[in-house]
C-alpha cells in the first residue's frame, strides 16, 4: 500500500430526481479530489435511489439497469476527468428477471471498472424471499488500485466478523463499508471498529442521510478508522465529506499518540485448531422479537 488520502462522501439522495442525485454526487466528487486531495472516494449506500424503494420488486426492477449502465456513466466520466477512484454503490438490475442485487461498483481513476460487489448479508426486511427485493451475491470482492487492495462490503454486511476477516486474510488493506444503517450510532461505531481493529486494516465507513421512500430517517456520522482502531475521521448528520491520510505503516505502534510498539498481529496470531464448526448454520441462543419467515429458508 502507498499512503493516499480516502474521503467518505455523505449526502442525501434526491427521491424524486436520479439524475439531480448524480449531478450533485459529481459536485461532491470534484471537491473531494480539489480540497482533500483524495485518491479514493466512497458514497452511501443506494445511492441513487435510497434505500428503501417503497413500491414492488418488480416495479423496482423495472426502473433499474445493469453495471455499467445509466446510472454509471456520469460517475465513470467524473472519475475519469477528475483523476480518482469511486465506490458508487446503487441497486443493480439482475441478469434475469425479477434479480435485484445491492450493489457497490468501483471504478478507478481511469473511469475503468474495477470491480462489483453485489452485497452478501442483505438485512433481513431487504431479502427477496422474505417479501424485500434483494437477491443475495456470494461473492468477496478485492480491486487491487495503484495505492491499495480495497475490499467491498455494504452496511449489514459490518455485522459479520467473518467477511471482513475473508477480505484481510485475502489480502485487503482497506475495507469500504457503503451504508444505509438505522441502529444506534453505537452500534455502527462498534462494528466499524471493530472489524478494523479484528483485522489490521483501515475502514471506510459512510452512512447515508436524508429520507429514503419507505420514510426512515439515516443519522450519517460517517467515518474513517485506523488498523488500530482509531477514528481519523467522523462525520456529524448532514451533507459533509470527511477524509483521512492512510500512512502505508501503521501497525508500528500499539495506540496513537504513543511510541509502544506494537508486538502482536490478529491475522498470524489466530489458532485455526479452536475454530472448529465456524463455517456451520446457527441460532442465537436467545430470541428476537420475531423472526422473518424466509420462502426459501
Amino acid at each position: 500500500m502507498k499512503e493516499f488520502v480516502a474521503a467518505g462522501i455523505q449526502m442525501a439522495v434526491n427521491l424524486e430526481n436520479v439524475e439531480a442525485t448524480i449531478d450533485r454526487a459529481v459536485v461532491l466528487l470534484k471537491e473531494a479530489r480539489e480540497t482533500c486531495g483524495a485518491s479514493l472516494a466512497v458514497y452511501p449506500e443506494s445511492i441513487t435511489t435510497g434505500f428503501n424503494p417503497g413500491e414492488s420488486a418488480r416495479e423496482f426492477y423495472g426502473r433499474l439497469d445493469g453495471i455499467p449502465g445509466k446510472m454509471t456513466w456520469r460517475i465513470q466520466e467524473a472519475a475519469k476527468d477528475i483523476g480518482i477512484s469511486v465506490v458508487w454503490p446503487l441497486y443493480e438490475k439482475g441478469e434475469k428477471e425479477g434479480v435485484i442485487y445491492n450493489s457497490a461498483a468501483l471504478f478507478d481513476h481511469r473511469g475503468e471498472l474495477a470491480g462489483v460487489y453485489r452485497k452478501t448479508h442483505p438485512f433481513p426486511t431487504e431479502r427477496l424471499e422474505a417479501g424485500g427485493w434483494t437477491t443475495p451475491g456470494h461473492e468477496t470482492v478485492i480491486c487491487e488500485l495503484p495505492f491499495a487492495k480495497v475490499g467491498l462490503i455494504i452496511c449489514y454486511d459490518g455485522d459479520f466478523p467473518e467477511l471482513s476477516r475473508v477480505l484481510a486474510l485475502k489480502g485487503a488493506e482497506v475495507i469500504v463499508r457503503p451504508s444505509a444503517l438505522l441502529r444506534s450510532y453505537e452500534i455502527w461505531e462498534l462494528t466499524n471498529c471493530a472489524r478494523a481493529y479484528d483485522n489490521h486494516v483501515y475502514f471506510v465507513a459512510v452512512n447515508a442521510i436524508g429520507q429514503d421512500r419507505g420514510g426512515a430517517y439515516y443519522f450519517g456520522h460517517s467515518m474513517i478508522v485506523s488498523p488500530i482502531g482509531q477514528k481519523l475521521a467522523l462525520a456529524r448528520a448532514g451533507e459533509e465529506i470527511v477524509y483521512a491520510r492512510l500512512s502505508a505503516d501503521p501497525l508500528k505502534y500499539v495506540t496513537y499518540g504513543t511510541k509502544s510498539p506494537m508486538l502482536f498481529d490478529h491475522l498470524e496470531d489466530r489458532n485455526l485448531k479452536a475454530y472448529e464448526g465456524i463455517m456451520s448454520k446457527g441460532r442465537s441462543s436467545f430470541e428476537p422479537s420475531r423472526r422473518i419467515p424466509y420462502q426459501n429458508g
